[in-house]
């Protein structure tokens, strides 16, 4: 089955969870947020849960664990906390957590990063994966970043990717 098969038999609708990592984000300052849920909900997606985390990673992790175990959130998008500086460590507690990483989405988000910014891209530490048969995508806090990651890669790809990561391992 090619692409445009796998594509066609995807969810149309899926279950997001969207989680800010900030130490300074408030629901009123969380423009990152607020533009992830205004594009899954404009694709038909549905927002069941959001938050607004410190960038620590203790609070990620268990965030994120207790996500893995809500029967009603297929994706967790998350947006903050992937630089270079000593508080961004949004990158570790979402890897830790990875059975398997999605390595096209950070280099190609890098890849198209780089057209806009240049070299700076190199510091983004964007990544996503397959945890407990969820979908993780982790990006830059940005407004401009988190635009280039949905509509470029996120929502042409995320039922697709739910799709696949929802079917029974093959015995």
């Amino acid at each position: 089955m090619g692409v445009h098969e796998h594509r066609a038999s995807a969810p149309l609708s899926v279950r997001c969870a969207v989680l800010t990592i900030s130490d300074t984000r408030t629901p009123g300052t969380d423009e990152s947020g607020r533009l992830i849920r205004s594009l899954l909900e404009e694709r038909g997606h549905r927002v069941v849960h959001t938050a607004i985390l410190p960038d620590d990673p203790g609070a990620v992790q268990g965030e994120l664990r207790a996500l893995l175990f809500r029967a009603d959130v297929e994706a967790i998008l998350l947006n903050g906390g992937t630089g270079i500086s000593p508080r961004d460590r949004t990158h570790e507690a979402v890897t830790a957590l990875l059975d398997r990483k999605l390595d096209g989405f950070g280099e190609i988000f890098r890849q198209l990063s780089y057209r806009e910014i240049g070299a700076a891209a190199m510091l983004s530490r964007a990544v996503a994966g397959l945890a407990g048969g969820r979908v993780l995508f982790s990006m830059p806090g940005s407004t401009r970043a988190v635009k280039l990651a949905m509509e470029s890669l996120i929502l042409p790809e995320i039922g697709h990717v739910v799709g696949e990561a929802g079917k029974p391992e093959r015995s």
